[in-house]
């Protein structure tokens, strides 16, 4: 039997960075649907977190998968359970839910886990002081990537 460590951190944002993940009571909900969707289809969620307009979680990937393939399995019947749901109409009418099509991935040292996790923990205190794009700009000066993916 094969031992993989291979953790990932994905980030991806509500089209358009709408917030439409407005309250602790939407986003503790979505991220509790996230969880048991990923252990419905064999993902190894870690951790799932955000905040008003954007999702972080903490993958260990699996033998027979791919990064495209797990985004698109969390992400799309996310959506379709949020529109489903009506969890986002007292918020936003008749607008739909859906995440924009790109996303962030960047792989996490099993050593840095337990910072990672802890940082997706404290997304709402984060984010009092640090906006998604502040975020984003940092992630990729870090890593000296010129464009951001969204």
């Amino acid at each position: 039997m094969p031992v993989i460590k291979i953790f990932l951190h994905f980030v991806w944002a509500t089209k358009n960075r709408t917030p439409f993940l407005s309250t602790p009571e939407i986003r503790q909900k979505v991220w509790q649907h996230t969880s048991d969707n990923a252990k419905l289809k064999g993902i190894h969620l870690l951790e799932v977190s955000g905040f008003k307009d954007h999702c972080h979680c903490i993958i260990s990937l699996g033998k027979d998968q791919t990064v495209s393939k797990i985004a698109q399995l969390l992400k799309g019947e996310c959506s379709y359970w949020i529109n489903k749901s009506g969890i986002i109409t007292d918020y936003f009418s008749k607008e739909k839910f859906d995440w924009q099509d790109d996303y962030y991935v960047e792989s996490v040292s099993p050593h840095h886990l337990h910072a990672m996790r802890n940082y997706l923990l404290i997304q709402e205190e984060h984010h009092k002081t640090t906006s998604f794009e502040e975020e984003y700009e940092r992630f990729f000066k870090e890593y000296n990537e010129g464009n951001l993916p969204f």
